[in-house]
């Protein structure tokens, strides 16, 4: 099998807003416009840099530094926490520019969002025009400060990677005319999915750079190089072939905390594995999903970790019968290390539907009621406006935050908007 590269007109655009999460502090407030900033998960001098603002980069402060090391490389740098309300806003005004053009609109991450114009009007007028015209709208409707990347081309993956040929505010297409030019500027790392590890396997079959990726036959990158379907997969993406237009349904909820204070006490973990467990438990709720699965993972302060999930025959609905399966998985550890990182998710989702009411209103019933009834008041007033006792004096722990790739966390945005 010889396949040709894929010689259609692109379809696909993908865009990017230039450094996100500062770009949008220095957006709220004009004063910190043009300097460097660096939005930090925690302003202590061990917190780690989540995102540079562009003026950061240019002193090679790079996100996973400590604010340590970006104050040694820049003196001057502010020091900010994230605002999650306000990524959320720029993120909403974002996709709101986009809804207009196509009806197929993928959010990939809180400041990445890919278009499919096949088949819609806006496509006829040209995906560079369009292109330019959305860089306008973004500015003016979004925020004069905000920019963005944007890259056009015949499948998600190319796509990606124009939109990361020249950042700040590029735009460039990417076609089969000037396929082997762009990836002769690229390294391997540089192809979105292609990590270190996978470079080595790259390696050592002969495999140095993307040009030579793509020369590579089919029958080298499915027996030698991956030794799976994932070689035919790259043979495709490489020609410019869709092969990542695949949007898997829901199949958990979890929540997460890098624990600023670490500690091995249980009184502590099982506090702040409640306020997870209402998080997510919220999340589950509003979704109209129950979960007969749940899982406990730990990250201790000697880096290694702990992890157990199990599958029950009863679903989990409530906060409290989610906190009680999550403590009793917590109690399962081998031994008492302190912790760094906590984690919970439940798995194994099945839809809830409209329930017929119960003659006698059995306890199930009474509580499902009960938690309808408290998550209605903290939707309506605000986060953990009614808690449980164990989760007082709780206010600022475990605060709210965004991840970079917190697609799903978008699924619950929309739904809330």
């Amino acid at each position: 099998m010889n396949l040709p590269l894929n010689r259609n007109t692109p379809t696909i655009m993908h865009i990017d807003l230039n450094s996100c999460f500062a770009t949008a502090e220095q957006q709220a407030y004009p004063p910190l416009r043009g300097k460097p900033l660096v939005i930090a998960a925690y302003t202590t001098p061990g917190g780690c840099v989540v995102a540079p603002s562009i003026e950061a980069k240019r002193w090679g402060i790079k996100t996973g530094m400590t604010v340590r090391d970006a104050k040694l490389l820049c003196k001057e740098i502010i020091v900010r926490d994230p605002d999650p309300q306000l990524i959320r806003d720029v993120h909403l005004k974002f996709r709101n520019v986009l809804v207009n053009y196509a009806p197929q609109i993928f959010p990939k991450s809180i400041d990445e969002l890919v278009i499919d114009f096949e088949g819609t009007l806006a496509f006829k007028r040209g995906l560079a025009e369009i292109g330019r015209e959305i860089k306008q709208r973004i500015r003016k409707e979004v925020g004069d400060w905000i920019s963005c990347n944007i890259g056009i081309a015949t499948n998600r993956f190319l796509a990606k990677l124009a939109a990361s040929l020249h950042k700040p505010d590029g735009l460039d297409v990417i076609t089969y005319k000037n396929l082997r030019e762009v990836y002769e500027g690229r390294t391997l790392t540089d192809l979105n999915g292609i990590n270190t590890r996978y470079q080595a396997r790259l390696n050592t079959c002969g495999i140095f750079t993307p040009v030579d990726f793509l020369n590579a036959s089919l029958d080298t990158l499915k027996r030698q190089v991956f030794a799976s379907i994932n070689g035919y997969y790259w043979y495709l993406r490489l020609r410019g072939w869709e092969i990542d237009a695949v949007d898997f349904g829901r199949k958990s909820y979890g929540q997460s905390y890098a624990l600023k204070k670490q500690t091995d006490d249980p009184k502590e973990l099982t506090k702040l594995l409640m306020k997870l467990t209402e998080k997510m438990g919220r999340r589950l709720r509003r979704n109209n999903y129950r979960a007969y699965g749940i899982h406990v993972s730990l990250v201790y302060t000697d880096m290694t970790y702990w992890h157990q999930g199990r599958t029950l025959q009863i679903p989990l609905y409530s906060t409290g019968d989610l906190y009680r399966k999550a403590v009793w998985i917590l109690n399962q550890q081998p031994e008492r290390k302190k912790v760094r990182d906590l984690a919970v998710s439940c798995f194994h989702l099945e839809e809830t539907r409209p329930e017929q009411l119960d003659l006698f209103d059995s306890e199930m019933a009474r509580d499902k009621k009960l938690t309808k009834a408290v998550d209605l008041i903290n939707n309506k007033y605000g986060e953990f406006v009614v808690t449980p006792a164990l989760m007082m004096d709780m206010d600022k722990v475990i605060i709210d935050r965004v991840a970079f790739g917190a697609v799903r966390e978008l699924e619950d945005l929309y739904n809330q908007n």
